[in-house]
């Protein structure tokens, strides 16, 4: 229940509010002051210095004594449970504390005598709720009430720190199916009964937890905390208490830090193991961390897309008006993605982490993509992306616009590398035709993100219809940066090329190569490919060389290899990403090419499809 926000007094006769507040101090040749041990808390009336005090959004008149029903002598406490609808507050519950507080430390339980006018269900009952820290809250809670009077216990998990104790009763009930009713607690006490026994605490629900992929700085607390004892009853009754009983320790510090009220704190990365203990028993329960420290992060936004508005259905940017996204996480069974917006200098940004797959639902208001020719989509993973794969994947609601019947369709489709690239933003130009699972695309609903990256960034997601899908560049090719020193080049307008080098030899291909100028750069341009080779004027030693760098760009290529090849021959392929969004730069690793000799390579071939353009054909260091 929430904090004590107004109180509510009962008569003079029956409740005394001290306003005194008993020294806490110990001064200079004074001893520290006692407080009294009184067990009582209601018997046939109040101890001394009890109050009441009543949760600000319950019924707050709930309360009173009644001299008719009583368990034992002459009065009980009666608790009256509204409906539902009663303007005066749909449930009832409150604090019973003292002032000065109590030294509790030589009983080891709560007990109390309660019924109720019908079964019904309190919601949690207990003590150590001061209206302030309440350091050492203990709560049964659905405690099963019928019309006989029962004896009831909440044990204290440690005695020995209940020495200044001012909750001495805290409770909440709600109506039955809608329905009030009452209930009476009669002899309220703390006792010392040799009779409680096997006593068991645990933190985690007593499970050993692992929690992976932390990182520095990222902060949560111990939870399910409880302590388990043996009734007179022959019953276990299982308490909730407040972390203030436990003393929590890790295993390395230095790793992950947790303090007094089980506030695990991650500084570094590593292996560190909470365990807690109450008094001088061991919890059951544990956590390891495995964590990774401080991830890397995006340092500059992705690029901030440039089409029209009016071509666009913008789902999540900073460029664009978006459209109503319900949700970004369904958080769906099965699901471990967790999701957080953030900023990478101004630019609003969403951050996956623990990705296996994550439900994105516009549910509420479909969306229709039918004149749509793309899915855009920016993303950025600190993640190794060799021999991994994001997925993206569209799920249409038909005809009907609503889950289920025979009309739903959905489409996945995959990316991998090299178009996967770490510490580097993606984009990611989808044409909808590859979407072709779906049987229409005027009612999606849903897109769902999966594939082997845990971390991934994600940013400018929308479809777009830009007219006519361009066939050609319009723009050049990025100019190269690397040293002269340090580049072998085969075709670039940047760098002396290898002479004698002829770009299309006799292969029997039915590609038509042409050399082409865009805005005065000499460009590669092969047209319907199946095969194309380049044969080097002399066979070349890049063995001093660590890529393999081309810039390529094509509107329509679903398929593009490009291989090294050696005498006799040997060959090697390496995939390449298609269709590209603009000019792709791709460097490849040497070491994608392990059977080819690299101190005689002799000729390049690319096979696949469409019409490619290519330029700054270069080994570099």
């Amino acid at each position: 229940m929430k904090n004590i926000k107004s109180y509510y007094s009962i008569t003079a006769l029956l409740i005394f509010l001290l306003v005194a507040v008993s020294c806490e101090r110990k001064l200079d040749g004074l001893e520290l002051a006692t407080y009294p041990s009184t067990p009582e808390v209601f018997i046939d009336g109040f101890s001394s210095g009890l109050y009441y005090a009543a949760y600000g959004t319950s019924k707050v008149t709930a309360f009173s004594v009644d001299n008719n029903v009583k368990y034992k002598g002459s009065s009980s406490m009666k608790f009256e449970v509204p409906d539902t609808t009663d303007p005066n507050g749909s449930y009832v519950g409150g604090v019973f504390g003292t002032n000065p507080g109590r030294d509790l430390s030589g009983y080891n339980v709560l007990t109390f005598w309660a019924k109720a006018s019908q079964p019904a269900m309190l919601n949690e009952i207990g003590f150590g709720n001061d209206m302030g820290e309440s350091k050492y809250k203990v709560a049964i809670t659905n405690v099963t009430l019928n019309t006989n009077w029962m004896k009831y216990y909440v044990p204290i998990p440690d005695p020995s720190v209940l020495t200044q104790e001012r909750g001495m009763l805290f409770y909440s009930a709600v109506h039955q199916n809608g329905r009030g009713y009452t209930f009476w607690i009669d002899e309220v006490q703390f006792e010392n009964l040799g009779t409680i026994a096997h006593k068991t605490v645990g933190i985690l629900n007593g499970q050993d937890v692992t929690k992976n992929n932390s990182e520095t700085g990222e902060e949560f607390r111990i939870t399910d905390l409880y302590a388990s004892f043996n009734l007179p009853t022959g019953v276990d009754q299982k308490v909730s208490l407040s972390g203030s009983y436990f003393t929590y320790s890790s295993s390395n510090p230095a790793v992950a830090a947790v303090d007094n009220y089980g506030l695990v704190k991650i500084a570094d990365s590593g292996l560190a193991v909470i365990t807690a203990r109450v008094g001088d028993m061991q919890a059951k329960g544990s956590l390891t961390i495995n964590a990774i420290g401080k991830l890397v992060v995006p340092t500059v936004p992705a690029t901030t897309p440039t089409l029209n508005s009016n071509s666009v259905i913008s789902l999540f940017s900073n460029a664009y008006t978006n459209v109503k996204v319900d949700t970004w996480n369904t958080h769906w069974l099965y699901s471990t993605a967790e999701n957080q917006d953030v900023q990478i200098s101004g630019d609003d940004v969403i951050r996956y982490r623990n990705l296996n797959f994550v439900g994105i639902e516009f549910t509420s208001q479909l969306i229709n993509a039918s004149t749509m020719t793309n899915f855009h989509m920016d993303i950025w993973t600190p993640d190794a992306t060799s021999g991994k794969s994001f997925k993206i994947m569209l799920i249409d609601f038909g005809a009907d616009g609503a889950y289920g019947g025979n009309d739903d369709s959905q489409h996945e489709v995959t990316i991998t590398a090299p178009t996967l690239a770490t510490q580097k933003w993606i984009s990611i130009n989808i044409p909808m035709s590859s979407f072709s699972g779906l049987k229409g695309k005027a009612h999606l609903a849903q897109l769902v993100l999966s594939g082997d990256l845990p971390n991934v960034y994600v940013d400018n997601v929308y479809f777009s219809n830009s007219g006519t899908t361009p066939t050609a560049p319009t723009t050049a090719a990025p100019v190269p940066t690397y040293s002269g020193a340090n580049v072998i080049s085969v075709y670039s307008d940047s760098y002396t090329n290898v002479a004698g080098t002829d770009l299309n030899p006799t292969w029997g291909q039915s590609t038509v190569v042409s050399q082409v100028s865009i805005t005065g750069n000499n460009t590669l341009k092969y047209k319907g490919l199946n095969y194309q080779g380049i044969q080097l004027g002399s066979n070349q030693n890049v063995t001093g060389m660590t890529s393999l760098h081309l810039d390529i760009w094509s509107a329509n290529s679903t398929a593009l290899n490009v291989f090294l090849i050696s005498p006799g021959p040997v060959e090697k392929s390496y995939a390449l990403p298609v269709p590209t969004s603009g000019w792709t730069s791709v460097d490849i690793p040497l070491s994608s090419f392990p059977t080819v000799d690299l101190s005689k390579v002799m000729q390049f071939k690319f096979d696949g499809n469409g019409d490619v353009f290519i330029d700054n054909i270069l080994f570099h260091k």
